[in-house]
């Protein structure tokens, strides 16, 4: 086989350019494998959560802290918390933490779960105590006040500002204290 030098730039020429379109290629495929990769991450907005005030808001922030990989915005005005997170796990633990600081709404996506449960056995009682709920001023004691007004039967309670507990009287079903207090934006646990 002879070669002349002509012959063999334009070899050496081809064999460049085929290698720079194999480069081309073999990056745009890790690119798309890399993106598709990465899914989008996963929003939802929970209203008709009790946000009074600025403490209510840095109570949210504060039940979030822990969660990884979670953003959270609390709107006071609006009344809602927005978690974005990598995935619907990480927006859930969001969503659970939330509820354990004593706040409760509404979600916007059918996956992330709000948990209602609150320990009550739907039975007529005298007195409940509760504890969990989110209380961090006035008027938290005041909203709480209205709404355990409306439930049918019940007398009185102890709430107070910064309780981690307080106790409801009357004559009532400790389910309706619950379902009342958390369509206010609140929840808690029947002890």
């Amino acid at each position: 086989m002879s070669l002349s030098l002509p012959g063999i730039v334009n070899h050496i020429k081809h064999y460049k350019d085929n290698i720079m379109k194999r480069t081309i290629a073999i990056l745009g495929v890790a690119l798309a494998l890399t993106l598709s990769g990465r899914a989008a991450d996963v929003t939802v907005t929970i209203s008709n959560v009790h946000l009074c005030c600025g403490s209510c808001v840095k109570g949210v922030a504060a039940a979030e802290a822990g969660v990884s990989g979670l953003t959270a915005k609390a709107d006071e005005d609006e009344g809602t918390v927005t978690l974005t997170g990598p995935d619907t796990a990480t927006v859930q633990k969001g969503a659970d933490a939330l509820v354990a600081a004593g706040y409760f709404g509404t979600s916007s996506d059918p996956a992330i779960k709000i948990n209602a449960d609150t320990g009550a056995k739907n039975q007529t009682v005298a007195s409940i105590k509760i504890e969990g709920l989110h209380l961090c001023c006035g008027k938290c004691v005041k909203a709480v006040n209205e709404i355990l007004g409306k439930v049918p039967g019940v007398t009185g309670n102890t709430a107070a500002k910064g309780a981690k507990s307080f106790e409801v009287t009357g004559n009532f079903n400790d389910k309706d204290v619950f379902d009342a207090l958390q369509k206010g934006g609140l929840t808690g646990q029947e002890k």
